[in-house]
């Protein structure tokens, strides 16, 4: 049995205290002490993609990753994408495109398509498959996943054009 400490996570721009076991896994923090339900528990063998989150804009797999790891570090969850009550581009566009059936897998798909946007605003189709590697959908929603991220390159290349 670990120990249990004492430390701050900074999860969605919010500075969290809080008491858990030296070895507990970040996503049953988010998930069970902060109440972010969003980031899904799916494989817990970081295979499937389901609780994939942000730690300083890339895209880290959190079923197995110790949440004392991420001390000093930024942590944006599903729910983080949204400011000011307004969706990211990435979001509405999935919401357009009906970019998910069953929605188990959408977050950590949603997580690892914003961290390739983060590094570049016109990833071509190798970069897009080597972005999802590890992102699995039982649903076969892989067609309009594409689509919504087509819809997401035009939006930001109309962005540059201004």
């Amino acid at each position: 049995m670990s120990n249990s400490v004492n430390c701050k996570l900074n999860v969605n721009g919010i500075e969290h205290n809080l008491n858990i076991s030296e070895d507990r896994p970040l996503l049953f923090v988010l998930r069970n002490d902060l109440n972010l339900k969003g980031t899904k528990l799916g494989c817990g063998l970081e295979q499937c993609g389901s609780c994939t989150v942000l730690i300083n804009g890339k895209k880290t797999l959190s079923c197995n990753q110790n949440a004392m790891d991420f001390i000093d570090k930024e942590i944006i969850t599903i729910e983080g994408l949204e400011k000011n009550n307004k969706l990211s581009c990435i979001q509405e566009a999935f919401i357009e495109y009906g970019a998910a059936q069953c929605g188990y897998c959408t977050s950590g798909i949603i997580m690892s398509i914003t961290s390739l946007f983060n590094d570049t605003k016109n990833p071509n189709k190798t970069d897009i498959i080597n972005c999802l590697d590890g992102n699995l959908c039982r649903c076969g929603s892989h067609a309009s996943v594409f689509r919504a991220i087509e819809k997401v390159k035009s939006k930001f290349n109309e962005n540059f054009d201004e």
